[in-house]
């Protein structure tokens, strides 16, 4: 089978030419609208992608002249049939031109003239010898189907440094990802500073699975994170796990829990034990100060207020505690997310719920919800691959990488359509995953593959494409230092 292109997710329309193509050369410059930041920003941030391998200067200028070897990036709003991150792409042998009506889809359409290019483009040294540096020439019209296309990392059970994320970010930019949902606390470590209650970091943030030293984000960290991301046109979205989950808020404030004696910090992988005292209303003091304190450094909507796995109250408990944070998480500017076992609560029409286990998030699009879905046995990221793979966990099953791809989300729950779905997220947990390099090798190659589900219309993939496009990504990888798994499904380069 021969493939016209190799890019993920497979875009909506593509129409190469066949013959002809744009060679990047000295003299190629990029050009963006004038007054426009994020758009200087972005062609900036392609230069900055090309000069190393390339070796060319590549100045980018604000210029209405996008003839004669110029790659030019506008954004028209009114080009509305593109939305908020479609876009077209048109290659000529004396030009590209890459229009958006948003600065989020022209970001999206550079990751897609990146793919275009060879691997050796993310090579952080000149490689002009093995140029030339060619675009092949035809038109690409390209736009999302989901809004919500997320990866989720679990920096609670190992903690990651604020370097490790951005590299994270970094590769799920390449792949159109929109949402890096950061799992912020649990019961073995609690890992964002909230200066109203600061043993939360102090103390709660000194363990972490296995007994490591754990670590915490200082306020001024982590939004070094969301603006990192912002510059990606991705969404931080944080999670504090309540109100099971919470062993380390409890070590650092014991007062909010129920038990007589106070909790000891915990390094093991086990869940269930830990909740909230859910019947004092220092618990709700306690709520509102964390919740206010997230959603002043989190420009994004949303806050994830966790809510699975509660095994020690009662339902009715349960779902009194879940509308009282609603309601916290509204006062305080910002849209809930919870995962599935929320819908025990009466929800309003502006909540999140993200499926992970069974069919029970359905109830919830019922009562006027929307679902992610992450369905554990389809896109949880730290399931094995085999059963012979080192790290990972294998509750779910194994999820192999066609596992991860072949699926609908929206025929994947009776009851729920294409319009109950806001999109699909991957969940990495990291209770075996102690840095990025093991978080690379579960995350690759089955990330992009739910970015193409979240992406591409149903119509265009294709699980022959796919891993044939697939194998010609492990070059780029191995430049950008990517770890991954050399699937037995994928044929892989030799």
């Amino acid at each position: 089978m021969t493939l016209p292109h190799t890019i993920i997710p497979v875009p909506a329309q593509v129409e190469l030419a066949g013959a002809g193509s744009f060679a990047i050369t000295a003299a190629t410059r990029i050009v963006v609208d004038a007054g426009s930041d994020e758009a200087a920003w972005i062609g900036e941030h392609l230069a900055g992608i090309l000069r190393p391998a390339t070796g060319h200067p590549l100045p980018v200028s604000a210029d209405a002249d996008a003839a004669g070897g110029t790659i030019a990036l506008r954004i028209d709003p009114g080009n509305e049939a593109l939305g908020e991150e479609g876009y077209a792409l048109t290659i000529s042998p004396d030009s590209v031109r890459l229009a958006a009506s948003r600065p989020a889809g022209l970001f999206r359409g550079v990751q897609t003239l990146r793919q275009l290019l060879p691997a050796q483009v993310e090579s952080e040294q000149s490689v002009t010898v093995r140029g030339p540096w060619t675009l092949p020439a035809g038109v690409i019209v390209d736009r999302p189907r989901f809004a919500w296309r997320g990866a989720m990392l679990d920096v609670a059970r190992h903690f990651f440094t604020v370097h490790e994320v951005k590299q994270y970010i970094d590769a799920l930019a390449l792949y159109k990802i929109n949402v890096l949902h950061l799992h912020l606390s649990d019961d073995q470590g609690w890992r964002i500073e909230i200066t109203s209650r600061p043993r939360l970091a102090q103390v709660g943030g000194s363990t972490q699975v296995g007994g490591g030293p754990g670590g915490f984000y200082t306020q001024a960290e982590y939004a070094e994170i969301v603006r990192y991301a912002q510059e990606r046109y991705i969404t931080v979205v944080p999670e504090i796990d309540m109100p099971g989950h919470t062993n380390a808020a409890l070590t650092a404030y014991p007062e909010l829990s129920c038990g007589r004696r106070p909790p000891e910090p915990y390094t093991g992988i086990e869940v269930g034990f830990s909740a909230l005292c859910v019947d004092r209303e220092d618990t709700y003091a306690f709520v509102d100060d964390v919740i206010r304190e997230l959603a002043a450094i989190t420009p994004g909507p949303y806050l994830h207020v966790g809510g699975d796995e509660v095994e020690t109250l009662s339902h009715d408990d349960y779902a009194r505690f879940i509308e009282r944070v609603q309601e916290i998480v509204d006062r305080h500017g910002k849209r809930m997310v919870g995962w599935e076992e929320v819908g025990k609560a009466a929800l309003r029409r502006t909540t999140l719920v993200q499926q992970w286990k069974g069919d029970s998030a359905a109830a919830a699009v019922r009562h006027g919800a929307r679902l992610i879905l992450s369905p554990a046995s389809k896109v949880y990221l730290d399931m094995k691959y085999t059963p012979d793979t080192e790290i990972g966990l294998d509750w779910a099953g194994l999820v192999e990488v066609r596992d991860a791809y072949d699926w609908d989300p929206a025929a994947f729950l009776q009851g729920v359509g294409e319009a109950d779905v806001i999109g699909v997220e991957a969940p990495l947990w990291t209770e075996t995953v102690k840095n990025l390099t093991a978080a690379y090798y579960l995350a690759f190659p089955r990330l992009p593959a739910v970015a193409e589900l979240g992406w591409s219309p149903a119509s265009a993939r294709d699980w022959e494409s796919f891993r044939l496009r697939l194998a010609a990504h492990a070059p780029r990888w191995h430049l950008l230092g990517i770890n991954y798994y050399r699937s037995p499904q994928v044929p892989w380069e030799r």
